[in-house]
């Protein structure tokens, strides 16, 4: 008798499945990518304006024989989304995980953040893995199987310090995230979030990292590699859907 998925421990068992991630150039995709690879997927690394970073890590995957590709796209541009999804199914085959981790920052007061402000960060943050997950998700229905993570935040939660319209667009992303994960669950998909606080080589701290380590009850901020690892783990758990998990280092008890 097979053991059901869940419950195999086989390093490959990702193996001739297709993966995008979005935004791993950066600390957190980077290090969601390679574990991707090492579980046996291609990869398909999107990128924004860091490509060097992007093909760095696919050279890299590629260099211990596993298949990855490093793929440009602007996720603020309404077609971006679609645009990328198309050419990762081009180069490696149609999109069997999602790791929906391309995000805005950028710390401003209310009184300062403009119209034009609000609607980028909904655009890249909100808008552009909508937008994927409406081009790839019905492809993973009709095959059966499908994973979707979108690294959300938990200002999603708090409201957080980065601002309104981050938390707003994060908060968003939640929704979605509910939304997708009851009409999509019996299809063999699953759809989770996953809000991090706090994590370093991501361009994202809003302020002094050892000011902002004091607040941490763990006493230290996250590492890249530790929000990979949740993030396998949530992908990999065939019962998880439907779900926002934080990982904030005891910060935020929910």
């Amino acid at each position: 008798m097979t053991a059901p998925e869940s419950e195999t421990r086989d390093p490959g068992w990702l193996a001739g499945r297709v993966a995008l991630v979005t935004g791993a150039s950066g600390g957190i995709g980077g290090s969601v990518a390679r574990r991707l690879a090492a579980a046996g997927a291609a990869v398909a690394l999107g990128y924004g304006s860091r490509g060097d970073a992007a093909m760095r890590i696919a050279a890299q995957i590629t260099s211990a024989g596993g298949r990855a590709a490093a793929l440009g796209a602007d996720l603020g541009d309404p077609a971006g989304p679609a645009e990328l999804a198309g050419a990762a199914e081009d180069t490696l085959g149609p999109v069997d995980v999602l790791v929906s981790n391309a995000g805005m920052g950028g710390t401003k007061p209310l009184d300062e953040v403009t119209a034009a402000d609000f609607d980028a960060m909904i655009a890249v943050n909100l808008r552009a893995p909508f937008l994927l997950a409406q081009r790839i998700l019905p492809g993973m229905a009709d095959r059966g199987f499908g994973r979707i993570l979108f690294v959300s935040s938990v200002a999603a939660f708090t409201g957080g310090i980065v601002g309104p319209h981050y938390a707003a667009s994060k908060a968003g992303l939640n929704g979605l995230t509910h939304f997708l994960a009851s009409r999509y669950a019996q299809a063999g998909v699953t759809v989770n979030g996953l809000a991090p606080a706090l994590i370093t080589e991501t361009g994202m701290l809003p302020g002094d990292p050892e000011e902002l380590r004091r607040q941490i009850p763990v006493g230290r901020l996250g590492r890249p590699e530790e929000v990979s690892d949740l993030a396998l783990a949530m992908l990999r758990n065939a019962y998880l859907t439907n779900q926002v998990i934080s990982l904030d280092g005891g910060m935020y008890p929910r």
